[in-house]
């Protein structure tokens, strides 16, 4: 038995499970992707608040760096070096989007 839920609902399953994981501007980049993946692919996906807590990530951009050993050497400016993080998420996983907070929403890799 399946039952569509709108943003509201997503957010506040997140919050009453796990309110530390995504900020409301994450949880709004997940509910389009998932919400698009199920339109692209024709297929309902389950929602499983900890399953994508465990397969999904919202980090700074600085955290990222220094969770992957990410080197700037020559890179000087932060936009310059947020780019290259994205360049190095896009290459390594799926990026669902970032925010206004500077953080990236990943597929954990």
């Amino acid at each position: 038995m399946k039952t569509t839920v709108n943003f509201s609902e997503f957010r506040d399953l997140f919050q009453q499970i796990r309110p530390d994981n995504f900020s409301r501007e994450g949880l709004e980049q997940l509910f389009d992707y998932f919400e698009s993946y199920e339109k692209d692919n024709g297929e309902e996906i389950e929602l499983d608040v900890i399953a994508i807590c465990c397969e999904y990530s919202e980090q700074h951009w600085k955290d990222i760096a220094s969770d992957y050993s990410i080197e700037f050497d020559d890179i000087e400016t932060e936009d310059k070096q947020k780019q290259h993080i994205m360049n190095y998420l896009c290459d390594n996983t799926s990026v669902i989007g970032s925010t206004l907070d500077d953080t990236f929403i990943y597929q954990n890799f």
